[in-house]
């Protein structure tokens, strides 16, 4: 029962770190799609993580804008909360107010 636990265990964590990496492409995506830097409001939210490894391979996944599918603002900040990610989504919802503030722009 142990052997067949642990690999339970392994699994899930497998699963949430896959589900972890999919939050953070969406970030990402996200950031390409309405003119922000993934990295910069990343570091804003977590300085500690500078050289984050899947923040990197998030980027390397991102398409430009023209190619991608639409994200709604909503969508990623509901995305971020879903995985605990507050201190990011204050950040995304800061960037968004300071473009909804400039002349022209806007979600």
């Amino acid at each position: 029962m142990d052997d067949y636990r642990k690999t339970m265990e392994e699994q899930i964590i497998e699963s949430y770190k896959r589900d972890e990496e999919m939050m953070i492409l969406v970030f990402a995506q996200w950031c390409v799609n309405n003119g922000f830097d993934p990295q910069a409001l990343y570091l804003q939210a977590y300085p500690e993580q500078e050289d984050n490894a899947a923040l990197g391979r998030a980027l390397a996944l991102t398409v430009p804008k023209e190619e991608a599918g639409n994200i709604s603002s909503d969508t990623v900040l509901g995305v971020l909360s879903l995985y605990g990610n507050d201190d990011l989504a204050f950040v995304v919802t800061e960037a968004l107010a300071a473009k909804s503030a400039k002349p022209g722009t806007g979600d």
